[in-house]
């Protein structure tokens, strides 16, 4: 017999472990194909999108090829804090007189005018005095333009052009922490009076946050009646746990603006046990009270259930043998039947803080301006605004501050803890 250790063969005379391989590699296809639907689903609904958002708001070529003679003056224009030479404005007539030629200077206005207002005007100005061949082009081009309007003399409104020069920008994320990109290449804060957007970001997570809170804080206990009262009596509850899901999220806030205005029932029944007077209502609309109070009960239901799936595997007896071993009833809860709920508790208040803190149809109706939150900024700059590459900036900020949100939860608590039933 030889040295070498004899092959297993196959009964069709071929190597077992090549086989194996064989085996193995079909099953692994197999898999693949399996997973492919949900993989190619995944792409087209969550990834490509996302990927677009991306482009989107990095995305600054339009100003690029619209003004391709005045940002290749720009780049001799040394002193930023005085105006350009005419050699800019002339490349820029230029440029702006091709775009009258093929009716695409509103375009440009309008892109301008979002990166400084007051550009959609003066631009218009200098379309009429084309179209009405007012302009000297065998003269100097820079008097002639200062002259249509005092903001072309503003040196502010030519280093915005200059801004917009490259294809790709991470100025609109910027703009989203109220700081902009200035003439020198450094990073500003807006003025103060113009800082909206951090604003906007910390309360959202205030009202997220206290939502979350005042979730955990009413659905513990209604969670612990559910899993300790007897079936008959807790499904009964459970029915009314799950109703508000039967009904439309639109029609529930409207409701809680006809229940909390200042001739609402709420402050109706106030009045009647005496607890304020008719004439010092407390409005409870069109402010954060109001926003608390319909986003809880909205949002209450997603926190009783996983903490109800929990509680209902954790065995009375458990309790019963804190006591018995000389605990009170409140130390026997806290050492032995609280901690056993946190996996519960984790899953609610994950689960109802990131739908708190993208929700848009509730703010946007109770809310009224000190309870409007980020989502409605970007439904703002989506519908009237309509400038996409900023939405899709502050939506990516948002998704960005939610995985944040997840992996911190994930290094304090771990997500293998969470459990939803």
């Amino acid at each position: 017999m030889s040295s070498e250790t004899k092959q297993i063969l196959t009964t069709d005379g071929i190597p077992l472990e090549v086989s194996l391989k064989k085996a193995e590699k079909k099953n692994k296809i197999k898999a693949f194909l399996l997973a492919a639907p949900l993989l190619l689903f995944l792409v087209i609904t969550y990834i490509f999108p996302i990927g677009e958002m991306f482009m989107r708001s990095v995305d600054d070529r339009m100003v690029t090829n619209m003004l391709p003679k005045t940002f290749q003056e720009m780049e001799k224009w040394e002193n930023l804090e005085e105006l350009p030479p005419e050699e800019v404005y002339r490349a820029f007539y230029e440029d702006y007189k091709l775009l009258v030629e093929k009716q695409q200077h509103g375009k440009l206005g309008q892109r301008l005018n979002k990166e400084k207002n007051g550009f959609n005007t003066i631009t218009k100005k200098l379309f009429r005095q084309i179209k009405r061949k007012k302009i000297d082009e065998s003269a100097s081009l820079k008097e002639q333009i200062n002259k249509l309007h005092k903001r072309w003399r503003n040196v502010e409104y030519w280093q915005a052009i200059k801004r917009t020069a490259p294809p790709y920008t991470m100025a609109k994320y910027l703009k989203g922490m109220d700081m902009y990109l200035a003439a020198d290449g450094g990073i500003a804060q807006v003025e103060e009076d113009r800082r909206i957007h951090r604003i906007l970001w910390l309360r959202t997570l205030e009202i997220a946050f206290f939502v979350t809170l005042f979730c955990f804080l009413m659905g513990y206990p209604i969670a612990h009646l559910l899993a300790t009262l007897p079936m008959k009596y807790s499904n009964l509850l459970m029915i009314c746990v799950l109703l508000p899901f039967w009904t439309s999220l639109l029609v529930r806030t409207a409701s809680w603006m006809i229940l909390l205005q200042q001739q609402g029932i709420v402050n109706d029944f106030f009045v009647m046990i005496g607890l304020v007077t008719d004439d010092n209502r407390p409005e409870m609309m069109y402010n954060k009270v109001g926003t608390y109070v319909a986003m809880t009960q909205i949002l209450l239901p997603f926190m009783v259930l996983p903490l109800y799936s929990v509680m209902k595997t954790i065995s009375p007896s458990l309790m019963r043998a804190g006591k018995s071993l000389g605990g009170t009833p409140f130390v026997a809860f806290w050492k032995v039947y609280f901690p056993l709920t946190i996996p519960g508790i984790g899953a609610g208040c994950l689960l109802v803080f990131i739908l708190a803190i993208g929700y848009y149809i509730t703010p946007a109706l109770v809310g009224g301006a000190s309870g409007t939150l980020i989502s409605n900024q970007i439904a703002f700059h989506m519908k009237t605004t309509l400038d996409w590459s900023f939405a899709s900036a502050m939506g990516l900020m948002l998704l960005t501050g939610v995985l944040v949100i997840y992996w911190i939860y994930n290094k304090l608590v771990g997500v293998d803890n969470i459990k939803l039933g």
